[in-house]
């Protein structure tokens, strides 16, 4: 998405925030909220051995327009699981994808994978909403943030048992997120100037990504050949969505992902 998308969407999730806050604060849904329940640790189930497809249920993007708004995320989610997927993620950002906290809470009621809420995050209320909804983790976009609201939201995210996956796009924003602690990390192929996805990205970022931090690419994966290229630069696991989810079978496209990444030589 470019800067100005980026811009929109965050001045528009502030104004949507506002009025929750208004209508349940913080304290009031927080002394409402039900028990929560056992946590899926994300971090752990991405960043081990093997190929760790993080597969992405939403129904459109600023850049693509409609994608499947045909599908339900408890269906998708499923699909996703049998064909192999370590975890999910979920786009609940309404405006501007289509999506909403209920289906994430579908998708993760129908499988046994740990879940991302993937949004614009920007005030410690939406963690706690993710938290109430059952996510597993929440995604924090350097982009959208400054460095103060940035630990202030990793504080929060910590606090509530969440992992939070930080998102980055150059080498100066993942200094700010591992200046700020950040444990797992995701590279974003998409140019936020030009809309433009490309992996070369991920594969110039990855050298400065520490040993010890999990690392995500996000973005721009289509083929086996793609997971092999960023496998070997160090990431860990792969963030899938649009590939997915304009694939006839989204369950399959998962399965055959894998079966070509584990492939040898080139497709």
């Amino acid at each position: 998405m470019s800067a100005s998308v980026l811009g929109r969407i965050v001045a528009r999730t502030r104004e949507r925030l506002h009025e929750r806050l208004l209508q349940r604060p913080l304290d009031e849904m927080l002394a409402t909220a039900p028990t929560p329940g056992i946590r899926r640790p994300f971090r752990e189930a991405v960043g081990g051995d093997g190929l760790n497809i993080i597969a992405e249920f939403k129904r459109r993007s600023p850049s693509k327009g409609a994608l499947r708004e045909d599908l339900t995320a408890s269906g998708v989610a499923q699909a996703y699981e049998a064909g192999g997927a370590r975890a999910l993620s979920v786009l609940t950002e309404e405006d501007f994808f289509g999506g909403h906290l209920g289906d994430l809470r579908q998708a993760r009621a129908a499988t046994r994978l740990p879940t991302l809420r993937k949004d614009f995050l920007v005030d410690p209320y939406q963690v706690w909403e993710a938290w109430i909804a059952g996510a597993d983790a929440v995604l924090l976009i350097v982009a959208a943030l400054g460095e103060k609201d940035l630990r202030k939201l990793l504080d929060t995210a910590l606090e509530a048992g969440l992992d939070p996956l930080v998102e980055v796009h150059d080498e100066r924003e993942l200094d700010t997120a591992l200046t700020c602690g950040a444990r797992l990390v995701g590279v974003n192929n998409r140019d936020l100037q030009t809309l433009e996805v490309s992996l070369d990205t991920a594969l110039r970022i990855a050298p400065h990504i520490p040993d010890d931090v999990v690392a995500v690419a996000e973005s721009g994966i289509a083929t086996g050949a793609d997971v092999r290229r960023l496998r070997d630069a160090g990431y860990d696991a792969f963030l899938v969505g649009e590939h997915f989810m304009t694939a006839p079978d989204p369950g399959q496209a998962v399965k055959g992902l894998i079966r070509d990444a584990s492939a040898e030589g080139p497709e």
